[in-house]
């Protein structure tokens, strides 16, 4: 994790957003209690979870991989499941500079020459 990252100190920077728009934050809390209520999804929580952690790993989120890695492993995911997820998640970031590199030779004209 990035040496900035404190578990348990960092929420103490919650300050400014509890004094200046404390009914975002709360509607945001409230929002993100449904996205991952342990019963009455479609989808199982470990899943759900194991989607957190993939897009946590894709947007290079220390504080998303740390909390949804182990909300996943608390909600059942295997070892295995967290590195397939990993690897999923490499594919698609992979796929997506490798798609973008065509907008490249696209918005260039390289491809004229």
């Amino acid at each position: 994790m990035s040496d900035f990252q404190d578990r348990e100190g960092d929420a103490e920077y919650d300050r400014a957003y509890k004094e200046t728009t404390p009914d975002i934050l709360k509607a945001f809390g409230e929002f993100n209690n449904a996205v991952f209520a342990p019963e009455g999804r479609e989808i199982p929580l470990k899943y759900r979870e194991l989607m957190a952690y993939a897009v946590g790993l894709t947007t290079q989120c220390a504080y998303c991989i740390d909390a949804h890695s182990n909300a996943a492993v608390k909600a059942g995911a295997t070892e295995g499941e967290l590195a397939e997820t990993a690897w999923t998640a490499a594919a698609i970031r992979a796929g997506g500079a490798f798609t973008h590199g065509r907008l490249g030779f696209k918005l260039s004209g390289a491809h004229d020459h």
